[in-house]
């Protein structure tokens, strides 16, 4: 079985560079002398540009980002009257099972739309326009801890 293998017949060698005068590439390795190129790795990373101001010096810098900033899942009071019942609790569980929410973040509630139904509401923030709609529906408004 063994003796019916055929050897490999693109097993091209290497040029062995740096292996001497008399192999014709000794001494700098095929690589000229001096100058950034001659040096190993090439002499300088993959993203430099020949001394050139880098791409990411020439596009100008704008704004202020605010690393304290905390971002929310918004939900509508028009969504809350679609989808649930009178006298239900609405919580960050209770919106991702019906769908109102898909990231895992703080929730606030925001006064778009009209309320009708009493709801007890217990959400990270609420808007004031909000907070007054469902109260004048007769429903209970909690807060809960973003920590």
């Amino acid at each position: 079985m063994l003796e019916r293998l055929e050897k490999p017949k693109n097993k091209k060698k290497g040029k062995r560079l740096g292996r001497g005068y008399s192999s014709g590439k000794g001494l700098t390795a095929g690589r000229g002398t001096k100058g950034q190129r001659a040096l190993s790795g090439g002499g300088k990373p993959v993203w430099f540009e020949g001394g050139q101001m880098p791409l990411t010096r020439r596009i100008p810098k704008r704004g202020f980002h605010n690393i304290n900033k905390v971002e929310y899942e918004i939900v509508n009071l028009f969504k809350l009257e679609e989808k649930f019942e009178p006298n239900e609790e609405v919580t960050p569980e209770t919106l991702r099972k019906k769908g109102l929410v898909k990231r895992n973040l703080p929730v606030k509630i925001l006064g778009m739309g009209d309320l009708k139904k009493s709801l007890n509401v217990k959400v990270h923030a609420i808007s004031a326009k909000a907070k007054e709609k469902i109260e004048s529906a007769g429903g209970k408004i909690e807060l809960i801890n973003r920590g």
